[in-house]
């Protein structure tokens, strides 16, 4: 079959594509064959060494798939050859073990406990791309203890991730603004439901997400400037989530801004939630699927298709930060889509 396997750190990754045995499944495993992949900017962190979690060489990319149960291990009862699932891409603790499951090949083996059963309905690209970045968001919405109500603002609001915050916030009943840097990424944010979408670079940027009042809770996956400035934005009692770091530059916040607010600020890790609340986030990747299946959640922007052979365009597109939607690497494991 082939494989993409990352032998060595490069900057830029480079992405071969080998040819390798299939893999078989062990005892509580399923073997996948894997249809596609989905390519988010913490993706382009794990592949070049630069994530939380380091990947032991040599390892395969791609923790964001989807695909078809061919083969179930023993002791398997809860799925059958011909399931149509996706799989989480980290490994029970996956800082001690280096591991990760990545999809950037034809079949993959995968323990149970990572897998999730796509509902009828669904294509497996929608859930390839939906179920990672959906987790964290409701993950962190959760931690937030976001209110029917309540006034969210949600920065970088265009890729993966925050739309998914976008699209959440707004079922759970929110206001929602956006934040986003291009006239595409704000076109995205209003699709998946926000309210009001506001160009990250404006002059009087604050004075717009401050129009409609305080704003209640943050949703921060990019870090940069960009987090003083919105904390700035919260009312009394306000909780700012920390999701990660896409601007490239981990902020300094003024802790006496806190003080002043009574405000909190919330980190929101979901491979720390995969480690110590494994069922609950288990049970937020099953919500999450079933609520896009039955069309209460708006689809992911799917931008552009790429081969496996191609892995290394992919990557490099969604690490520049430029377009607007998802990335997806075909496998070609299975045509079920």
């Amino acid at each position: 079959m082939k494989a993409i396997i990352i032998r060595e750190w490069t900057d830029p990754q480079l992405f071969p594509v080998e040819e390798t045995e299939e893999p078989e499944p062990g005892p509580g495993e399923v073997r996948i064959a894997v249809h596609c992949v989905g390519v988010s900017f913490g993706e382009t962190l794990i592949s070049t060494g630069k994530y939380q979690v380091r990947p032991a060489l040599p390892f395969v990319p791609g923790a964001e798939s989807a695909g078809v149960i061919d083969k179930v291990g023993p002791c398997v009862t809860e799925y059958r050859v011909g399931d149509r699932v996706a799989p989480m891409g980290f490994v029970g603790k996956s800082r001690e073990s280096q591991r990760i499951l990545g999809g950037c090949r034809e079949k993959l083996v995968a323990p149970v406990a990572n897998v999730t059963r796509v509902p009828e309905g669904l294509s497996l690209e929608l859930a390839c791309l939906f179920r990672s970045n959906a987790e964290t968001a409701i993950y962190s919405l959760q931690l937030a203890h976001l209110k029917a109500g309540e006034t969210l603002l949600v920065l970088g609001a265009g890729g993966g991730t925050a739309s998914a915050a976008v699209a959440l916030g707004k079922y759970m009943g929110a206001r929602v603004i956006a934040s986003a840097s291009s006239e595409a990424k704000r076109k995205i944010a209003l699709d998946a439901g926000a309210d009001v979408a506001i160009d990250s670079g404006a002059a009087d940027w604050r004075a717009q997400v401050e129009a409609g009042g305080k704003v209640d809770v943050i949703y921060d996956p990019n870090g940069g400037d960009m987090s003083e400035r919105a904390f700035r934005t919260l009312g009394y009692g306000g909780r700012h989530l920390v999701v990660g770091f896409a601007a490239g530059t981990i902020p300094k916040l003024p802790l006496n801004l806190t003080l002043m607010k009574s405000a909190s600020v919330i980190g929101a890790n979901l491979l720390n939630a995969y480690e110590e609340e494994p069922e609950r986030c288990r049970e937020n990747g099953r919500i999450v699927l079933e609520l896009l299946a039955a069309g209460k959640l708006p689809e992911p922007v799917i931008a552009q298709r790429y081969p496996l052979e191609q892995a290394a365009q992919a990557y490099a597109e969604v690490a520049a930060g430029k377009i607007a939607g998802r990335v997806l690497i075909m496998c070609g494991g299975t045509n079920t889509r």
